[in-house]
């Protein structure tokens, strides 16, 4: 990889900036000055280090967003602020991207990577991988809700959904449930309800796979995934 293409990855600056940085001498590897931007490093082998400090360069970045309501799951928007108007600079140099939406006023979790091909496994609808909601209904929930869903409901435009596990935590005037489904049609969720006759006043997505919402993230908060966190996925097969 060359000099000016791995420091400018890494967020030191436009190309230009970089060449600047390199004319400057600041920048050695293996402990020789390098000022030629298109000399080639590799960045498992060599050593490079920016006045005095070592550079560590990574490819991917992994990170696991508290998604606020309001908040559009997109890379742009012209009208709306995406969830990439949420990161810090310093992440935004690796282009992430979020895998998978959620709805503008929908909340919770959410992976956002540059790792294409890991985004790819976990959206694949070869993989069914589960995703699981808490939601607040607007009616009683009942146990021939979970049954519904167990089989499958037709949505409005006659899609017949795979089977849905219905779990609930609350039931009264108001309901408190966790829904695990396996695709992700539009506003998916929300028309299995609809399709019981029922609506939903809030929802926030708790899980993706073996990837748990952190609770200790308030809305609009995110990190980097945890190696364990990570490993789970690099490793995850839908059973």
């Amino acid at each position: 990889m060359r000099i000016d293409k791995m420091l400018a990855n890494l967020g030191f600056g436009s190309r230009k900036d970089v060449k600047q940085l390199l004319k400057s001498g600041a920048v050695e590897v293996n402990e020789q000055k390098v000022k030629d931007a298109s000399k080639h490093v590799d960045p498992d082998k060599d050593s490079v280090t920016i006045n005095g400090e070592e550079v560590v360069y990574r490819e991917f970045i992994y990170l696991m967003m508290n998604k606020p309501q309001g908040v559009i799951s997109a890379t742009e928007d012209s009208q709306h602020e995406t969830v990439l108007d949420i990161l810090e600079p310093e992440d935004l140099v690796f282009s992430p991207f979020p895998v998978g939406r959620l709805d503008k006023d929908t909340e919770g979790l959410l992976l956002l990577t540059n790792d294409g091909q890991l985004a790819h496994r976990l959206l694949s609808p070869k993989k069914h991988v589960p995703k699981t909601y808490f939601a607040v209904i607007n009616s009683e929930v009942t146990g021939e809700d979970i049954a519904a869903f167990e089989k499958g409901v037709i949505l409005d435009d006659g899609y017949e959904t795979k089977p849905g596990e219905l779990k609930i935590i609350k039931s009264g005037m108001t309901s408190d449930i966790e829904l695990t489904i396996t695709e992700g049609k539009f506003h998916q969720v929300k028309r299995m309800f609809e399709a019981v006759g029922k609506r939903v006043i809030y929802l926030q997505r708790i899980s993706m796979g073996p990837l748990q919402l952190d609770e200790t993230l308030e809305l609009g908060e995110y990190r980097e995934l945890t190696e364990e966190e990570l490993e789970n996925l690099m490793e995850y097969e839908v059973k």
